[in-house]
């Protein structure tokens, strides 16, 4: 079971494992982070505002912006760069702690500077240029620690696109007359329609509270009670534990977005069931696998 959590680790957290003061700041950011999703999703901002006489409303753009700070503070600081060793690491270096300020900053400056920016829309100057390039640099080792190469090539790609559409070597079909680098970096990070754009709000005011109710789920014991319920209703029935893993690992997609905790979470209980009614290693570890990652499709959470 511990080789199962570890295993969880390595993909979840990227199993760093902080300590001491490091450890209650890693607690501290996932909590404001969330209880900031849960004011800005709820009535007590408007309640303030009219009790204390100050605007406490943060509008869509705003909300987008710091849920984004977040994000990239937590993935610079909870997921390595490189791989340790011993496949554990426990301390956070000074570049990742230099990477986590940047992107930070970079999404902060278009909060504190909106009005300016606003005045001079599509006149990038020097220093909006110079904070979309490091924050497009900060997003892309972000989702490369957090999901991988494959994941960032796809988007290198698209990127590579919009300067190079004119490029004699793409179909007709799809080829443009390509952008400028400020036109670009201003779309990209400096308006609505790049990365902070639909698919960042839909994060910010939808997903981030499914997994959050998700989150507080499984650590209720959800988990246990799915499985056990599972058992309860196909267990008597000829192959019960594989059909009891089916429903049981669709049940856990309620509230886990991730194929792999819903293995380790159904597994440990699905998988020596299967074996003992005959199914071999082989095929009952098939049945957990294939069943766990389509239960992470199961709504609300939706890996």
């Amino acid at each position: 079971l511990s080789a199962a959590e570890e295993l969880v680790a390595s993909v979840e957290t990227g199993a760093r494992v902080p300590e001491g003061l490091t450890a209650r700041l890693f607690l501290c950011l996932a909590f404001s982070w969330s209880a900031f999703q849960l004011y800005v999703a709820s009535s007590v901002p408007f309640w303030l505002s009219q009790t204390l006489g100050a605007n406490l409303v943060f509008n869509n753009q705003e909300v987008r912006q710091i849920h984004l700070a977040f994000a990239l503070v937590l993935a610079m600081i909870a997921f390595p760069l490189f791989k340790a060793k011993d496949g554990r690491s426990n301390k956070v270096p000074v570049f990742d702690w230099a990477l986590a300020v940047l992107g930070a900053a970079s999404c902060l400056y278009l909060l504190f500077f909106k009005n300016e920016i606003s005045d001079r829309a599509g006149l990038p100057t020097t220093s909006d240029l110079m904070i979309s390039v490091i924050g497009m640099i900060t997003l892309g080792l972000a989702v490369y620690r957090s999901l991988g190469l494959p994941l960032v090539i796809v988007a290198s790609v698209f990127v590579a696109y919009v300067f190079f559409g004119d490029s004699p070597i793409l179909p007709d079909a799809i080829q443009w007359k390509g952008a400028s680098f400020g036109k670009a970096m201003w779309h990209y990070w400096m308006q609505t329609e790049g990365v902070f754009g639909v698919a960042l709000g839909v994060a910010a005011s939808m997903i981030f509270l499914f997994v959050l109710f998700g989150a507080f789920l499984e650590k209720a014991g959800a988990g246990n009670y799915f499985v056990q319920l599972a058992f309860a209703g196909l267990g008597h029935l000829r192959g019960g534990p594989a059909k009891a893993a089916v429903v049981a690992s669709a049940a856990s997609g309620l509230y886990s977005g991730s194929s792999i905790a819903n293995v380790v979470t159904t597994g440990t209980f699905t998988i020596p069931l299967m074996k003992r009614t005959g199914f071999s290693a082989e095929r009952a570890g098939a049945v957990e696998v294939a069943s766990s990652t389509n239960g992470q499709l199961t709504p609300p959470v939706m890996g």
